[in-house]
């Protein structure tokens, strides 16, 4: 397998970069979305159910029939990255909704009204309390996210988006593990990756918070 790696390591690393995209530009568009949706839930608890129904009714569909409902769309189904990168930020959206809501909504209330008594606005109460005290709830929504995003994205190259999947659904193909290995342990070196640096950084916060 290592033979096969070093043969084709620029093929490799050329997915691998394509997989980096799409779970980047993925979990970026669902950091956008879902952290002010997770604001917003705890501003009007009464959308609670809505959003977070609609969100957990996706999860359960899964990753090849969403690809395979989304492709007659006209805008998203013209390129398989767009399409690839809108089902996976649909995917990403529960954890970071979700956490950042609970992470708000746990503060705890003596903290809000000591900061409302030192004459705080509601907007000065969210950036300069509420946010700062749920970062590390909201990071390991994110971390969690990103985590699956990783794996999922290895789905994309069935509707031809490109990514380390290509070699999993080639070595499947081919009946040859060495190839199915060439996708797969990179895409788990990823998520692993995605996984320590996201956990070093959500430690890092609670520190600071307990400190």
């Amino acid at each position: 397998m290592f033979e096969f790696l070093i043969r084709h390591k620029h093929e490799v690393l050329l997915s691998a970069a394509e997989h980096l995209w799409l779970v980047g530009t993925s979990m970026l568009l669902a950091i956008a979305v879902g952290v002010p949706l997770g604001i917003f839930l705890t501003r009007r608890p009464a959308w609670k159910t809505l959003v977070l129904g609609t969100n957990s009714v996706i999860q359960t569909v899964p990753s090849l029939a969403l690809f395979g409902l989304l492709l007659p769309l006209p805008w998203l189904g013209a390129r398989a990255d767009r399409l690839a990168v809108f089902a996976l930020t649909l995917y990403a959206l529960l954890p970071v909704i979700q956490n950042t809501y609970v992470g708000i909504t746990g503060v705890d209330a003596p903290v809000r009204e000591a900061a409302t008594a030192m004459g705080l606005t509601r907007r000065q109460l969210l950036w300069q309390v509420e946010l700062p005290l749920a970062s590390d709830v909201i990071v390991a929504g994110i971390r969690v996210a990103t985590v699956a995003t990783v794996g999922l994205a290895t789905i994309a190259a069935a509707i031809g988006a490109g990514g380390l999947g290509e070699f999993i659904f080639r070595g499947l193909a081919m009946v040859d593990n060495r190839v199915i290995l060439a996708g797969a342990i990179p895409a788990a070196a990823m998520a692993l990756t995605a996984y320590l640096v996201l956990g070093l950084v959500q430690r890092m916060l609670v520190r600071r918070h307990h400190g």
